[in-house]
């Protein structure tokens, strides 16, 4: 199945565009400090460019025209505010790296791991490992400086700026207050249905796409109707986004995904999916399906737990889920208060991050 690209055809090619200029000024800067503390930085800037599905921004800029006319050309200081939602994102996935140990992102080495083998290949002093987790937490710390630089001096009109940094603070808050639940599910051990929801909810589904939407609305001036339909939107399709992350958590093909296959029960990561099936399932299986979480399963047990999943109804009551999210989400923007070309663009956003395969 194809996916219709959701954004005007040169968005993408502008949002990149837009995040290598300011990468580049930003570098200037670090490298008046030093060469090698830019070498670094430049890991940051090849993370941010060379991957990513870029759904923050496009989130973003269908925001802004759902609140204006079909015709209306995107103003590349919208493209630029816009943009900046994408360095979010790299310091959210950098340290979420950090935080679950892993070992590879879209298919290549994490920023802590690349720098770690950097420290070992120089035969430097200390111990490599927590050299490149120290290093790895300021680059998405820059990344996180360099969002708000981006945003606020985006040359978008200040008025403009001033209604989009509430949400814009607001999604900060959020995605970090929903990490820490995250890692407190995790050590806890908490197998209810209502924390993962409540991660689902904003760590991923606020700063994924309910606050883009808001911000990209506030940025146009939007009415306060057509910013509650797309906020309604925004949860709902945010939260099918993480359900189909938890499915290709599990099931995903590594060669798609460019994580390990299996990689969030090994990770021990609590979500809907894993509290679903130690619900459903007999007392023995999800016995195992939690006696195994958070460690290395090898294949046969990886092939079992997949199979608890399947066979308890669990894979099949997400899918569901997904799929009355998905209905939600469109419901929200049936009305007027979003534009027939808004609600165009939204419907392909959906099916994007809803259907998705990586």
């Amino acid at each position: 199945m194809t996916v219709v690209t959701a954004t005007r055809p040169d968005d993408g090619e502008r949002v990149l565009g837009a995040l290598r200029h300011h990468l580049e000024g930003r570098r200037r800067v670090v490298s008046g400090v030093d060469e090698r503390v830019d070498a670094l930085a430049g890991l940051l800037a090849d993370f941010v460019l060379s991957g990513g599905k870029r759904l923050r921004p496009r989130f973003g800029l269908a925001g802004w025209s759902a609140a204006n006319p079909a015709d209306a050309s995107v103003p590349d200081e919208i493209v630029t505010a816009c943009a900046a939602l994408e360095l979010i994102q790299a310091c959210a996935l950098i340290h979420d790296d950090i935080v679950d140990a892993s070992d590879t992102r879209r298919g290549r080495p994490t920023v802590h791991r690349s720098i770690e083998a950097a420290h070992r290949e120089l035969a430097w002093s200390g111990d490599p490992a927590r050299y490149g987790v120290s290093q790895a937490i300021l680059v998405g710390d820059l990344a996180l400086t360099w969002a708000d630089e981006m945003f606020v001096t985006s040359g978008a009109d200040p008025a403009a700026l001033g209604r989009a940094l509430a949400p814009w603070y607001a999604m900060k808050t959020e995605v970090l207050s929903g990490q820490m639940l995250d890692i407190l599910a995790e050590s806890s051990g908490a197998t209810d249905e209502l924390t993962p929801a409540r991660v689902n909810r904003f760590k991923t589904a606020a700063y994924t796409v309910e606050r883009p939407l808001h911000i990209g609305a506030e940025l146009a001036g939007a009415g306060t109707d057509t910013v509650t339909a797309l906020r309604e939107f925004g949860v709902a399709v945010g939260q099918a986004f993480q359900l189909r992350d938890d499915m290709l958590g599990v099931f995903g093909d590594p060669e798609v995904t460019g994580k390990p296959s299996g990689d969030d029960l090994r990770e021990g990561k609590r979500t809907l999916l894993l509290a679903r099936g130690a619900a459903l399932a007999s007392s023995g299986d999800a016995d195992f399906l939690l006696s195994v979480l958070g460690t290395d399963l090898d294949p046969t047990e990886l092939d079992r737990a997949r199979r608890i999943l399947v066979d308890s109804g669990a894979v099949a009551s997400v899918e569901a889920e997904i799929d009355t999210l998905t209905v939600r989400a469109l419901d929200a923007i049936g009305s007027d208060a979003v534009s027939e070309h808004g609600r165009v663009t939204l419907r392909d956003l959906a099916e994007a991050a809803t259907r998705r395969r990586a």
